[in-house]
């Protein structure tokens, strides 16, 4: 497609542009409103769905009036400009530009005998209202949630941080579904290089659609590839994404997408929640030290307790009731490997199974593993109680990202024991610390800040500390602006 093609000065020249590249006649929500004012034809040029039918009818309005309060004049370009009840309008040269607009849901004036259309934001996208995302719940705090609408999202961001330095870039990727992507810092704060590497990322991306929104967008500027843990944080909470960006974070807000990307982020960022934020300081160190628990169990619970079945010469005696207590049919590594990918596939069943049915699939799931394959013989019950200790632990994690790339490791690290018992734990372990410190997102260590070591930042890391303590911004984020709060008062 041909970027730099001029608007046709004819207007039945531009409607054949429309016809042959936009569809204009043939899709049903592709529109013209012709007009005529003040003896010169003009068109206005909108998509159905994506308007707001107020402000559409009233741009006409003041047109069509034009023609009862103005005299003649050969300036109905600059009249039809100055008076458009809205406020926001912009001039646009090329048809491709007009074409990108208007298929956004703006809408796009054209008077004869003219190379320019005027833009107009009547934007009205159809989404649902703000609400408490179901993934981030706390007991006190907001209930409102970011949306499937940029337009929401940003405003929603923009009402916490009312700093005149707070940034929202708007960018465009995709050549078919040209989605809009946003990139929201705070100047003077967040860093500039950081700011600029996004943005180039984005620029780059070369790709027919992102309908798939913010996942596609991150697999671009973070080159993933396959692995398993997550570069950056998602968040559906305004309130946790301006508090990011007081530290100096990097938004990426995709429309269409309920989830905002935060970056750079390390592995501790993704077991932080907004819960601890809202309790006491204790409380919500308290909170923190259950989910580091949590995460712990859901890695190394299943290897560990493995381990002292097939050596049970290394479990203290005053230990040997953990199991198991019974002679099992099937061996205990294969019950293991069975019993977690079945909670594994109860989890994936649960999400595709409408929500009428959700607690009859539960009640089956739990009398066939948790009954009916005891009573048969198929599992031991201490494997049923360790895999489901191991599954809770894996929901306490709360980036859902990371608690699936928990799973995977968990599973690699029972292969590793199964084959070659502590040498195997203690080699999996191994390369699996080493692989999460050879990670980095955007530059930024992923396992900071004990590696590289910062003392500070890690009793952070262990502590949640009081919102007055705090006076420094964290340093992964290379902060332009050190101090939360002014220097003199810290």
């Amino acid at each position: 497609m041909n970027q730099k093609t001029p608007i046709p000065s004819q207007l039945d020249d531009l409607e054949e542009l429309w016809k042959k590249r936009v569809g204009l006649g043939t899709s049903y929500d592709v529109g013209v409103r012709k007009l005529k004012i003040l003896r010169k034809d003009v068109h206005l040029y909108y998509l159905n769905g994506l308007n707001d039918s107020i402000s559409v009818s009233r741009v006409i309005t003041e047109l069509v009036n034009l023609n009862d309060t103005e005299k003649q004049t050969i300036k109905v370009f600059e009249l039809v400009q100055n008076r458009i009840v809205n406020q926001q309008m912009e001039l646009v040269k090329t048809f491709d530009e007009l074409v990108d607009q208007v298929l956004s849901g703006l809408i796009g004036i054209v008077v004869e005998g003219q190379q320019q259309a005027i833009i107009v934001d009547v934007r009205s996208y159809p989404g649902r209202m703000p609400m408490e995302p179901d993934t981030e719940k706390v007991v006190r705090g907001s209930r409102d949630g970011y949306v499937e609408n940029i337009v929401i999202n940003t405003a929603l961001t923009r009402r916490r941080i009312r700093d005149e330095r707070l940034r929202i870039e708007m960018k465009k990727a995709g050549e078919r579904s040209k989605t809009d992507i946003a990139i929201a810092y705070i100047d003077g704060i967040a860093d500039p290089d950081t700011v600029n590497l996004i943005k180039k990322e984005i620029e780059e991306i070369e790709i027919d659609g992102v309908t798939m929104a913010d996942k596609t967008v991150e697999e671009f500027i973070f080159h993933q590839g396959y692995n398993p843990f997550p570069l950056s944080r998602y968040t559906e909470r305004p309130d946790v994404a301006a508090t990011h960006l007081l530290e100096g974070h990097v938004l990426i807000i995709v429309d269409t997408s309920p989830s905002v990307i935060i970056a750079p982020t390390t592995i501790f960022h993704h077991m932080q929640h907004a819960e601890e934020y809202r309790e006491a300081s204790s409380v919500g160190t308290f909170i923190r030290w259950i989910r580091y628990m949590g995460i712990f169990v859901s890695l190394f619970l299943l290897p560990l307790w493995y381990i002292y079945v097939a050596e049970p010469s290394l479990l203290p005696e005053k230990l040997d009731y953990i199991g198991p207590n019974k002679h099992a049919h099937v061996p205990i590594i294969v019950q293991l490997f069975i019993a977690d990918l079945g909670i594994e596939c109860m989890r994936v069943a649960a999400i595709h199974t409408p929500t009428p049915l959700a607690t009859a699939m539960g009640i089956i799931a739990a009398v066939m593993i948790g009954q009916i394959a005891v009573a048969v013989g198929l599992f031991v019950s201490e494997v049923i109680l360790y895999v489901a200790a191991s599954a809770l632990g894996t929901f306490v994690t709360p980036s859902y990202e990371l608690s699936v790339a928990n799973r995977i490791i968990r599973l690699v690290l029972l292969f590793f024991v199964a084959f070659f018992g502590v040498k195997g734990f203690v080699l999996g372990t191994t390369v699996f610390i080493l692989y999460l410190v050879s990670i980095k997102a955007l530059n930024a260590p992923y396992c900071w800040p004990i590696i590289p070591f910062n003392p500070k930042a890690c009793l952070q890391v262990i502590f949640r500390r009081s919102v007055p303590g705090q006076f420094m911004r964290p340093s992964i984020t290379n902060p332009i602006d050190r101090f939360r709060q002014p220097p003199d008062n810290a």
